[in-house]
């Protein structure tokens, strides 16, 4: 296979790589988009798919052939959409499972009935063959970094183990799991450089969250209703339409007050996230309280009283008289 290198035009520069959380993480991908996916000019080893700078693959298939090493494992695994190398290094029990004289000879010098060193290595020994060790038609799982060696596409595996999955659980979470992955994620092209309106609408949002924050603390406010601070964020919808008129050509989008009511939405959800404010559950109308008032203590007092009058009573189940919070079970 002729590794097929990325245009340099097209490749974001490699400082910027960081700020895209699949550089670091493993990712799911199929076997056939890993083959499929070009290799950077800049630095040898990294793989671009859709413009997402990979290194590191989680890879969960079945084993179509294998070849056994003094050092690794080199295990043919096949998802359904191709087949690659994994070359599984062996570690240190393996390697002195292989010599017996290291091991054997000496399981009769530990005491009868009591605890045999020897014996409970050999049993560990035992189990991580039978983990590492795979067959032909075994499900392997397989971590590691991608390489391209003599103009084959291979994975180095850092973790890989046998999975035992008589009821195909496991592939099925993982059949689930990958095409949802690929949806949000794989297969949507990572901005490394968002363009000036994204920029503008972050920086009115962080802005129209700092004056209701100012707001509530100059005036000592302990609840309040949307319409109240909604004339505070008139500004910023003014000065970011005067913006986006003199940059670009006016086009059809929504209104100056539908973007207030969007814009003070998600302030207020910014600040529900944060625990400055909250709403009440059962309300005729949309009120938010403060955190840092009594608001708060005169809401949950009442229910603190039946509860401690129903634990003191010995009481089984215990009604609440909060208002707002209706009736509950204790």
């Amino acid at each position: 296979m002729q590794a097929a290198t990325m245009d340099p035009a097209e490749e974001p520069p490699s400082m910027l790589w960081g700020l895209d959380p699949i550089f670091s993480s493993f990712a799911k991908l199929y076997i056939r988009d890993i083959l499929q996916m070009t290799e950077s000019t800049q630095v040898p080893g990294i793989y671009f798919y859709n413009l997402h700078p990979v290194y590191k693959v989680d890879v969960l298939g079945t084993v179509v052939y294998k070849r056994e090493r003094e050092d690794f494992f080199c295990y043919g695994v096949d998802d359904g959409t191709g087949v690659i190398n994994c070359l599984c290094w062996k570690n240190d029990l393996m390697k002195e499972e292989a010599d017996p004289e290291k091991s054997g000879g000496k399981h009769s010098d530990g005491a009868q009935g009591g605890f045999n060193p020897v014996a409970e290595l050999k049993k560990l020994r035992e189990a991580q063959q039978s983990r590492c060790r795979l067959e032909i038609g075994e499900l392997l799982r397989v971590r590691g970094t991608v390489k391209t060696s003599r103009q084959q596409r291979e994975i180095m595996a850092s973790i890989y183990y046998k999975v035992n999955d008589p009821l195909m659980a496991v592939q099925i979470a993982w059949m689930m799991d990958v095409p949802q992955l690929y949806r949000q994620c794989y297969d949507k092209t990572f901005q490394l450089q968002p363009d000036a309106t994204s920029d503008s609408a972050v920086t009115s949002l962080g802005k129209a969250t700092n004056i209701i924050k100012d707001f509530l603390k100059e005036r000592s406010v302990t609840r309040f209703r949307p319409y109240d601070v909604q004339d505070l964020l008139q500004p910023l919808i003014s000065s970011q339409r005067q913006t986006a008129s003199a940059d670009q050509e006016p086009v059809a989008g929504p209104s100056a007050c539908q973007q207030l009511r969007q814009l003070l939405k998600e302030a207020l959800q910014i600040l529900q996230d944060e625990g400055i404010i909250y709403r009440k559950v059962k309300s005729p109308d949309i009120v938010y309280y403060v955190r840092n008032s009594r608001g708060i203590l005169n809401e949950f007092f009442p229910l603190l009283q039946v509860i401690i009058v129903g634990i003191h009573c010995g009481c089984v189940s215990v009604r609440c008289c909060c208002p707002s919070l209706g009736d509950c079970a204790g």
